[in-house]
């Protein structure tokens, strides 16, 4: 692990070296992205790339009714609950993904990332592989962050927000994994004889992943110093697990991704719990 970091240290201060001594410089930018950035003041520096490779061992494949009680959804953010391994596990691939992006735009003299795009798949040689690409960016100014940001914005929706008096301060994550084991009623209701029917429990096992997913956003956003986020992704699976005797056990994964913002010149900071505002910027095609 410190043979990598240093690896990438100096491969940072290599191409900062480059870039510097009149080199060219890489981006993932497109010509209308560029131009946009450049009208917000800030430079492309550099693409820069994080990549972990995980390996997901046992997540809790056990019948979620052996587990509680009661027949409702069981979280993952709840202690010692089915697949809170695997969440924790998700979390900490993505972060070090992502951390190894900011690393490496540190090492150009960036000031932040824009345009991360993060990608999940497996591994060739066994595992999950997380990656986050994206441009480092330096700011044409005196006035510089105090660390790099992070953002998934392209460069057109980045120089809007910029325009609008709001700056990016992180990539947020809210990952949720939700288990429920079918009940009388979730059987009856989806009996042969059922009829067209609301699923209650169906429809409650997907609205508390949901719910779920977005308070651990919040709180990541607020992690990172945000007022508010632009979301980026929600991705909602669903999937099942034979738990024996014709049970199942019904799981939703929740993955919402998205760049906390904050706004310009904020002259004191809240100190307690605050509204969270959620809006999407539709990217030019």
């Amino acid at each position: 692990m410190a043979g990598g970091a240093a690896d990438r240290s100096a491969a940072g201060r290599e191409r900062k070296a480059r870039v510097q001594a009149g080199g060219a410089w890489d981006s993932a930018l497109s010509a209308q992205e560029f131009a946009a950035v450049e009208g917000a003041g800030f430079e492309p520096v550099g693409q820069v790339l994080g990549t972990a490779v995980f390996h997901i061992g046992y997540v809790g494949n056990w019948c979620s009714n052996t587990w509680s009680s009661s027949w409702g959804s069981a979280m993952s953010s709840t202690a010692r609950a089915p697949f809170s391994d695997l969440v924790r596990a998700m979390y900490a691939a993505r972060r070090q993904a992502v951390g190894r992006a900011v690393a490496e735009c540190r090492g150009l003299g960036g000031d932040g990332v824009v345009g991360v795009k993060l990608r999940v798949g497996a591994f060739p040689a066994g595992g999950v592989e997380f990656t986050a690409l994206g441009t480092a960016v330096r700011a044409v100014s005196p006035v510089r962050p105090a660390r790099p940001f992070t953002s998934h914005l392209s460069g057109q929706d980045f120089a809007r927000l910029v325009h609008s008096g709001w700056v990016p301060t992180g990539l947020a994550f809210g990952i949720s994994v939700a288990t429920r084991h079918d009940d009388y009623d979730t059987r009856v209701q989806t009996g042969r004889f059922a009829g067209n029917r609301e699923v209650d429990g169906y429809t409650e096992l997907i609205t508390h992943a949901r719910r779920d997913a977005r308070a651990q956003l919040a709180r990541d956003a607020a992690s990172n110093g945000g007022d508010g986020v632009v979301v980026d992704e929600t991705d909602v699976r669903v999937r099942e697990q034979e738990c024996g005797n014709g049970y199942r056990d019904h799981i939703v994964e929740a993955v919402f991704v998205g760049t906390s913002i904050a706004r310009f010149g904020r002259s004191r900071r809240h100190t307690g719990p605050r509204p969270l505002t959620i809006m999407r910027l539709e990217r030019e095609r």
